[in-house]
C-alpha cells in the first residue's frame, strides 16, 4: 500500500464517478478525496466506490502533502485555473478532454507542467481501447500501408451541450484517435468545417469537418446531435489495406479489408485508355484480430501511473491535446468564415 500513489478526483458530475471507480480499484493507486462543490454529491461518488474523504474546497487538495495527483472532470471552461493551481501546488494532472477551452490556456498548462517536471496527461479514453490500442499497432507495423484516408462518423440524438457546440462535444473524441493513431499524430494542413443549427439552438448542432493530412491523406469527421441512430465508426484506408472500427459492435469491433484500388505499373503503350491501364481493384479477405477485454479508463490509469513514475510523458500527453485544440479552433474560425479553409500553423508550445 505504501508504494501507491495517492490522487483526488475534482469533480463529481457526469465523468467523476467513472474516475473515482478506477483509481479506486487500480493498484496502482489509492484514491485519496472527492472534491466537489457540491458535497452531496460528492458523498454519494464515495460511498458508491467503498467510501473516501470528501471535500467542498480544491485548496484542501492542493494542500495535502501526501496527495500526488489530481484528476480533473470538470467543464472544459474550468480546466485552466484548476489544472494551473494543481501544477503549482506540485500535483501531476489528468483532465478530461477537451484539455482546455482555447489553444492558449491549453499552452499555458503545457507549458507549466515542463517546468515544474509534471505529468500532464490528457484523458482521451478511447485512445486506451483495446480496438483502438490494436489499431494503432497495425498502422505502426505498416499492415494497412501508407494511409490515403480516414472516414469518421459520431452521431445520436442529444445530448444537446449549453456551453458547446457539436464539434466541440463530439469531435475531440475522433480527433484523438486519429492523433494516436496516425504515424506522426494529427498532422493537419487546414481545416474546413460547416455546421447546421436546425432548431435554433444557438450552436451547430450538426457537423461537418475536412482536413487534408500531411503526405496528401485526408481526414473527414461527421458530427451530429440530431440523429435518432447511433454510429460510432471509423474508416482507414491505406495502399495495402482498410480498417474498419465499429465501436457498436461487440463482436466485431475491428475488420481489416484486403480490398482496394491498386495503381499498377501498365505500358500506356498497349492500351486507348492509358488511366484504365494503370488502375486495377483488388477484392481480398476480410480479417477481424482477437481482441481482450477491458475497459478503457482502466488502463488509463496504468498509463498515467507509469508516466509518473518513469518521468516521462503520458501516450495522451499535454501535446496531444493541443494538437486536438488546434483543429477544434481551426474549425470555429472555418465556421465564421462560412466554411473557408483554416490553414493550420505549427502549434509551437
Amino acid at each position: 500500500m505504501n508504494d501507491r500513489l495517492n490522487i483526488a478526483v475534482v469533480g463529481a458530475g457526469y465523468w467523476g464517478p467513472n474516475l473515482a471507480r478506477n483509481f479506486r480499484n487500480n493498484p496502482a493507486w489509492n484514491l485519496a478525496a472527492i472534491c466537489d462543490l457540491d458535497l452531496a454529491r460528492a458523498r454519494g461518488v464515495a460511498e458508491s466506490v467503498g467510501g473516501a474523504p470528501v471535500t467542498g474546497d480544491l485548496g484542501d487538495v492542493l494542500r495535502d502533502p501526501l496527495i500526488d495527483a489530481v484528476a480533473i472532470a470538470t467543464p472544459a471552461r474550468t480546466h485552466h485555473p484548476i489544472v494551473m493551481a494543481a501544477l503549482n501546488a506540485g500535483k501531476h494532472v489528468i483532465v478530461e478532454k477537451p484539455l482546455a477551452d482555447s489553444h492558449e490556456s491549453g499552452t499555458q498548462m503545457v507549458r507549466r507542467a515542463a517546468e515544474q517536471g509534471l505529468v500532464l496527461m490528457a484523458d482521451h479514453t478511447y485512445c486506451y481501447t483495446p480496438a483502438v490500442l490494436k489499431i494503432r499497432e497495425l498502422i505502426a507495423e505498416g499492415f494497412l500501408g501508407d494511409i490515403l484516408f480516414v472516414d469518421s462518423v459520431r452521431i445520436n440524438l442529444g445530448l444537446i451541450q449549453p456551453d458547446v457546440d457539436v464539434f466541440w462535444d463530439l469531435a475531440p473524441h475522433d480527433l484523438a484517435i486519429m492523433d494516436f493513431v496516425l504515424p506522426g499524430g494529427l498532422d493537419v494542413t487546414s481545416v474546413s468545417a460547416h455546421g447546421a443549427d436546425p432548431l435554433r439552438t444557438g450552436k451547430s448542432c450538426i457537423g461537418y469537418l475536412a482536413m487534408p493530412l500531411a503526405g496528401g491523406a485526408v481526414a473527414h469527421v461527421h458530427v451530429n446531435w440530431l440523429s435518432p441512430t447511433k454510429i460510432r465508426q471509423m474508416v482507414i484506408g491505406g495502399t495495402k489495406r482498410t480498417l474498419v472500427w465499429d465501436d457498436l459492435n461487440p463482436q466485431q469491433r475491428v475488420s481489416v479489408y484486403d480490398r482496394g484500388v491498386d495503381i499498377a505499373e501498365v505500358s500506356k503503350s498497349t492500351t486507348a485508355d492509358a488511366r484504365a491501364a494503370n488502375i486495377s481493384y483488388r477484392l481480398g479477405d476480410t480479417w477481424a484480430p482477437a481482441l481482450p477485454e477491458g475497459e478503457a479508463l482502466a488502463n488509463v490509469a496504468t498509463e498515467f501511473a507509469a508516466a509518473i513514475r518513469d518521468g516521462r510523458p503520458a501516450r495522451t500527453s499535454g501535446e496531444a491535446g493541443l494538437r486536438v485544440l488546434s483543429v477544434l479552433e481551426a474549425a470555429t474560425g472555418s465556421l465564421v468564415g462560412a466554411g473557408a479553409p483554416q490553414l493550420m500553423g505549427a502549434a509551437a508550445l
